[in-house]
């Protein structure tokens, strides 16, 4: 795959774990200084890993959240949170996500991601 090829199903794979108008707003944002940076997430993280067979959306969604709950990402738990919750992943696999990210990440990382997720929740009318 060539990176023209790479950009063009990263851009449908970004679209499709975060809606078009999350990607037309980070499109819109972007700046000669953050140009090249959109332009690589969209190839690699978007064309290449999130393209690849060896797990389906839902479970790199779920190690996704889980990540961003090990790293304090709070702004981008927001958003794959609510990505994953309007693409119907069930609401019980995210609480099994971060309750197992109370083991590995500690409490308080999972108790800020549950306040996160209930504050989605409720946004979505769900809670």
């Amino acid at each position: 795959m060539d990176d023209e090829e790479r950009r063009a199903r990263g851009a449908a794979n970004r679209r499709a774990v975060l809606g078009d108008a999350y990607v037309d707003r980070a499109a819109a944002s972007a700046t000669p200084f953050t140009a090249e940076f959109q332009d690589f997430i969209t190839r690699y993280a978007w064309g290449e890993i999130w393209e690849r067979p060896g797990l389906d959306h839902e479970t790199r969604r779920l190690l996704v959240i889980a990540m961003t709950i090990a790293l304090g990402r709070e702004g981008e738990l927001r958003l794959h949170l609510r990505a994953a919750f309007e693409a119907g992943v069930p609401v019980e696999r995210v609480k099994e996500t971060i309750l197992q990210s109370a083991v590995y990440c500690g409490v308080p990382a999972a108790n800020a991601a549950f306040h996160v997720a209930g504050e989605v929740l409720r946004d979505l009318g769900v809670l």
